[in-house]
């Protein structure tokens, strides 16, 4: 009986190595969450005030929070254009978003991150808007939606299929729009039947498909896109996984689910970034009850800077400063356009409660996942994409990037960091202009001015008929780009435009 007892224990401990050894072999899974429209100062952990993000705080106290983070576009569709590809999107000239006619703008045959991910057996999914186009032209509602995120190595998608101010109004899976029938199929130039909210937009663009439409519920749509997030996570957590969780939230329309409503001191935008820390926390929450967390890296980010849209000016008037003291707002070549929340967490690897200055991109995203899972990349993958792995994990002495090109709506401002400078090749933000308050174009000037922002270049909301033709700022010494210095350093100026002019001819700048 003893010696039955020993065989036993010795048989289980034998099992318990096993397991143990597999599971510390196991690729680490990972999940990114990219946030639409999130501001630098629109969570808890990047100075919010009028706004409470526990979930988000703590993915940051338990990692590391970038505070020189940035997406290459400071507009949706480029920058996610980007994140996929590794490759700065003027080089296929994508400035500006894509809506309902166009088709998809990545090239099925160029790697992406989920193609990355595949090659080292990973089960892929993309969850949330989609922003980059269907089919080979123009999506095809009614049928088959290919080329789409299957096509660029993605096993699984659900999710919002353009933006959620925009039509189709509809619920995307795979290939197909989620309840389509055929006998009553969509119609151009038709209005839907859909619910109306403030900044929902182009009702009346596409119609018809009553059964497609009746299963969208704009306040329903971060928790049903979180409970996919969730679901998949608990199908696949035999892993390794790869989620990209692309949320809609806090985009206009603000239509946070009934829960969230009236919970922060920023009105309806604030509610929905109440919501968006909630979407976190079910992630998160989630990987904790799975047994998954301590092997799985979350980066948490967003597409680009927030927005001074009419949900947007609200907030800012009961105090809520979205992009924290930055100048300016989305689509400007400013830092508010681009400069965003970036936080990675990964137990054990990255140190807990740690800010890096480290200069990073959501461009950066192929080039690393592919050193996590010990790939080397060919010149034509990633091409813009540098390996911040050590940024996440280490505290490199040095910054591993010395330049970033940051895009704005316009293809005129498109702009060079290096090191502490910012060099803008024209005048003003170049994103939107508007100088009607109350609008959803408001932007440029007139906005820096409502939001009470100082520029040199500025004089009660109009530019200065003096000021310069273009911009230059030392982000160490003024990160609120107050002062533009380029007529101070104007060879700093010129150095960085000839850099520039080199960048846009070359295939790429990954070293």
């Amino acid at each position: 009986m003893k010696h039955l007892s020993k065989v036993l224990s010795l048989f289980l401990a034998s099992c318990f190595f096993i397991l143990v050894s597999a599971t510390a072999q196991r690729p680490p899974n990972v999940v990114v969450i990219f946030a639409d429209d999130l501001g630098y100062g629109d969570t808890s952990c990047y100075g919010a005030t009028k706004v409470r993000t526990p979930h988000i705080d703590q993915l940051a106290s338990e990692g590391r929070r970038f505070t020189d983070a940035h997406a290459a576009s400071a507009v949706c569709t480029p920058s996610r254009y980007c994140l996929l590809t590794g490759e700065y999107a003027f080089r296929d000239d994508h400035w500006a978003p894509v809506f309902l006619k166009v088709g998809l703008i990545v090239d099925p045959n160029q790697t992406t991150v989920a193609d990355v991910m595949k090659r080292s057996g990973y089960n892929t999914a993309c969850i949330g808007k989609w922003h980059l186009g269907f089919g080979e032209e123009t999506p095809d509602w009614n049928g088959e939606l290919k080329p789409g995120p299957l096509e660029l190595g993605f096993d699984y998608y659900f999710g919002m299929p353009v933006v959620n101010s925009h039509p189709p109004f509809v619920y995307v899976e795979n290939h197909h729009v989620v309840g389509i029938d055929p006998s009553d199929p969509f119609v151009y130039d038709e209005v839907a039947d859909t619910p109306i909210h403030l900044e929902k937009m182009g009702i009346n663009q596409i119609g018809g498909a009553k059964a497609a439409h009746a299963l969208y519920d704009d306040t329903y749509v971060g928790t049903t896109l979180a409970g996919k997030a969730v679901s998949w996570i608990k199908e696949k957590k035999d892993g390794p996984f790869f989620l990209y969780f692309a949320t809609t939230n806090i985009h206009h329309p603000f239509t946070p689910h009934p829960q969230f409503q009236g919970t922060s001191e920023a009105g309806r935008y604030g509610d929905f970034i109440h919501e968006l820390d909630w979407i976190v926390g079910e992630v998160t929450r989630t990987l904790e009850e799975e047994g998954l967390a301590e092997n799985t890296l979350v980066v948490f980010t967003s597409d680009n800077g927030g927005m001074i849209n009419l949900g947007g000016q609200e907030a800012w008037k009961q105090g809520h400063n979205q992009n924290g003291d930055l100048l300016g707002f989305k689509f400007d070549a400013w830092e508010g356009g681009h400069r965003v929340p970036f936080i990675a967490r990964w137990p054990g690897k990255i140190p807990a409660g740690t800010v890096s200055d480290q200069l990073v991109s959501n461009v950066d995203l192929v080039a690393t996942l592919a050193a996590l899972t010990d790939q080397e990349l060919n010149d034509d993958e990633g091409p813009d994409s540098f390996n911040i792995l050590p940024a996440l994990t280490s505290d490199p002495k040095t910054q591993i990037r010395d330049h970033l090109v940051l895009a704005a709506f316009r293809e005129t401002h498109l702009s060079l960091r290096e090191g502490d400078w910012m060099y803008i090749p024209a005048q003003a933000g170049g994103g939107f202009s508007s100088p009607e308050l109350r609008t959803h174009g408001f932007g440029g000037f007139p906005a820096v001015d409502f939001a009470g922002q100082k520029n040199s270049d500025m004089e009660n909301g109009n530019i200065k008929p003096e000021a310069p033709k273009e911009q230059l700022y030392n982000l160490r010494k003024d990160f609120r780009q107050i002062n533009n210095v380029i007529r101070d350093h104007p060879e700093i100026a010129e150095a960085l435009k000839w850099r520039l002019d080199e960048i846009r001819e070359a295939n790429g700048t990954r070293l």
